[in-house]
């Protein structure tokens, strides 16, 4: 992996093809929330068949702890669309044949010249594409599990969500004097939707 590819830096906002064909940015994937991306060999391998189906049997959770999936191979796209199909995923996997990643993090698996893959990883993002922690799957065992990465996501929510702990000195404070910067959610909503959302049925 590149020396600069370490905790603490900004991942790369690479804009690839997804199996449908969109051009999507690792930015606009994630938007404001932890995203857990793979950097995957490709549809070949029965080492990302194992961890992805893991991933997709686990998708739902994902989903309502607002954290976000991508995956990234060296397939084709039609290759790509029969990988995520035969996992069950519903995330993003984007098409990289070209090997504009394998290149740019000079992650070659220079032990496989007739496929040409990247050398698996995972990487999981704070907000931002701020690298929180990188798994190396040359080895299978060296990738993450669903558990490992729960208790990354445990860490990395405890130091981006400033409403972690309700019970937090001021939150409370803040909370009943209508001041809500501090709560996911309700940061974004307009007065109006706030006063609705609050207002108790008679």
């Amino acid at each position: 992996m590149r020396a600069d590819i370490v905790p603490g830096a900004v991942f790369p906002d690479y804009a690839l093809p997804d199996h449908a064909g969109t051009v999507r940015r690792l930015s606009e994937i994630q938007g404001e929330d932890p995203m857990v991306l793979t950097l995957a060999r490709g549809h070949y391998c029965p080492k990302e068949h194992q961890q992805h189906l893991e991933l997709a049997a686990h998708q739902a959770k994902f989903g309502v702890a607002y954290t976000k999936l991508a995956t990234i191979a060296t397939d084709e796209r039609h290759t790509l669309q029969e990988f995520r199909s035969s996992v069950g995923a519903t995330w993003p996997f984007l098409a990289d044949p070209g090997r504009v990643v394998q290149q740019d993090l000079d992650i070659q698996e220079y032990t496989d010249p007739q496929n040409n893959p990247m050398i698996p990883h995972t990487i999981v993002l704070k907000p931002g594409l701020v690298v929180h922690r990188i798994y190396n799957g040359y080895w299978f065992w060296g990738r993450p599990s669903f558990y490992d990465l729960w208790r990354d996501l445990r860490d990395v929510f405890a130091e981006v969500r400033s409403d972690w702990d309700l019970s937090k000195p001021g939150l409370r404070e803040a909370w009943d004097a209508g001041d809500y910067a501090a709560f996911h959610g309700w940061d974004s909503r307009t007065p109006l939707q706030i006063a609705d959302a609050l207002s108790v049925p008679t």
